[in-house]
C-alpha cells in the first residue's frame, strides 16, 4: 500500500479563517491544506506558504489580501487562486518542522525524500495543480539572517525570471536543494520562491502581500527576454553546512568554530579571498562540509585556515548567513553564489 497523503481540501475560505494567526491554524485546519478559490480569470494563482511552520510572513501576506476581496460575506477575485497552508502543526509550536517530521521543503517530487505521508501529500498537490493548469505558482519563505527581499528561480526561463523581477530585481538561480516547491511546480507553470526577509517585519509582509496581489491582476507573463539592466542574477553554486561533531558559537567563546558576530552583515556582499569569517580552536581539519550543485564535496576551494583563522580562498558571496543555531543544524550555515549572466535571447 503506498504512502497516505495528509491533504486536507476546500474550496472556502470563511472571514474568520482569515482572523487566524499562523498558530492557531492547525486548530482550525487540522494539517495541510489545498484552499481552491474562484476568481474571474480561471487558471488559478497557485500560492503556497507555512512550508516552514516559523516562517509566517506568507499566512499574513495571504490573508491581507483575502481580507481585501471578502464582500458580503464572499470573495470576488480577479483571478483564481489556490492557497496551499503546508506545516500547521509546526507553526503551532514556532518550529521550522517538528522532530519526527521532514522538512517539509525538501519532499516535493524530485526530491531524494520519496517516501512517506510528508512526500505523498506534495505528490498529491502537484497532481491536483496539474489537473488545474495554474497560471503562475509562489512559494512564500522568511529568512533567519539579514538578507535583502529576493527571488528565487529553478529554470532559467523567460517568464520565470519576469515573474521573479516583479518581486525584486535581485534573483537567485539554484538548483539544489532538490525537493523544494518551486522546483516541482515549475513542471507546471513559471514558479518562484520569494525570501521576505526575517519574520515580523512589517514591510516583509506588505511587500509579500502587494505582489501576489499583482500577481492575481496579471493577464499573462511576458514571453520576450528580461533586459540585463533590470535584474541582478545570482546562481547558487554550493551549500554550507557544519558538521554535528563541530561546536559552533559567535563570538571569543571557545567553540570549535568562533565566528564574527557580525557574520550576517556578510550576506549579499561580494567577499575577496582572505575574507575572516571565524577562529578555529581544537581541530586541526577543515570544519566546514560545502557541496556544489553535483553534490561533489569541495570545502578547500572555497574556505581554507591560515593563522588560527577560517578564511575565503577565492572571491564569493553568501546568501541566509544566519546566527540562529537550531536552523544551522537543520538546515545550513549559507549558500554560496556567483554572478551569473543572462543569454542574450534571455
Amino acid at each position: 500500500m503506498g504512502d497516505l497523503s495528509l491533504l486536507r481540501e476546500r474550496d472556502d475560505m470563511p472571514e474568520d479563517l482569515l482572523r487566524v494567526d499562523a498558530s492557531q491554524l492547525h486548530e482550525h485546519l487540522g494539517g495541510p491544506t489545498l484552499i481552491h478559490l474562484p476568481g474571474r480569470r480561471p487558471e488559478p494563482l497557485f500560492v503556497s506558504v507555512l512550508m516552514h511552520g516559523n516562517e509566517t510572513t506568507g499566512w499574513d501576506a495571504a490573508r491581507r489580501v483575502l481580507r481585501r476581496y471578502h464582500q458580503d460575506g464572499g470573495l470576488d477575485l480577479p483571478r483564481a487562486l489556490s492557497l496551499f497552508v503546508a506545516n500547521t502543526a509546526a507553526a503551532a509550536q514556532g518550529l521550522r518542522h517538528l522532530p519526527e517530521q521532514p522538512d517539509y521543503n525538501r519532499v516535493w517530487p524530485g526530491g531524494e525524500i520519496q517516501h512517506g505521508p510528508e512526500a505523498a501529500t506534495m505528490r498529491e498537490v502537484v497532481e491536483r495543480m496539474a489537473d488545474r493548469e495554474p497560471f503562475a505558482c509562489i512559494d512564500v519563505h522568511n529568512n533567519t539572517g539579514m538578507n535583502p527581499h529576493y527571488a528565487c528561480v529553478n529554470v532559467l526561463e523567460r517568464q520565470a525570471l519576469h515573474l521573479a523581477t516583479l518581486f525584486s530585481r535581485t534573483v537567485v538561480y539554484f538548483e539544489r536543494p532538490r525537493g523544494v516547491a518551486s522546483m516541482a511546480m515549475a513542471a507546471l507553470a513559471p514558479s518562484v520562491t520569494l525570501e521576505c526577509g526575517k519574520v515580523g517585519q512589517a514591510h516583509g509582509t506588505r511587500h509579500a502581500a502587494e505582489y501576489i496581489d499583482a500577481c492575481l491582476h496579471l493577464a499573462e507573463l511576458p514571453e520576450h527576454p528580461v533586459p540585463s539592466h533590470d535584474i541582478d542574477l545570482f546562481h547558487t553554486v554550493a551549500v554550507v553546512k557544519i558538521p554535528p561533531e563541530i561546536s559552533f558559537g559567535f563570538g571569543d567563546n571557545g567553540y570549535n568554530i568562533d565566528f564574527v558576530s557580525d557574520l550576517e552583515r556578510l550576506n549579499f556582499r561580494e567577499l575577496p579571498a582572505g575574507t575572516p569569517l571565524a577562529r578555529v580552536n581544537g581541530i586541526d581539519r577543515l570544519p566546514l562540509e560545502v557541496r556544489d550543485e553535483h553534490d561533489r564535496a569541495v570545502a578547500e576551494r572555497y574556505f581554507g585556515i591560515e593563522q588560527g583563522e577560517l578564511r575565503t580562498r577565492r572571491p564569493l558571496m553568501p546568501s541566509m548567513l544566519t546566527a540562529d543555531a537550531a536552523v544551522i543544524r537543520q538546515d545550513c550555515l549559507c549558500y554560496l553564489m556567483e554572478r551569473q549572466a543572462l543569454k542574450a535571447d534571455g
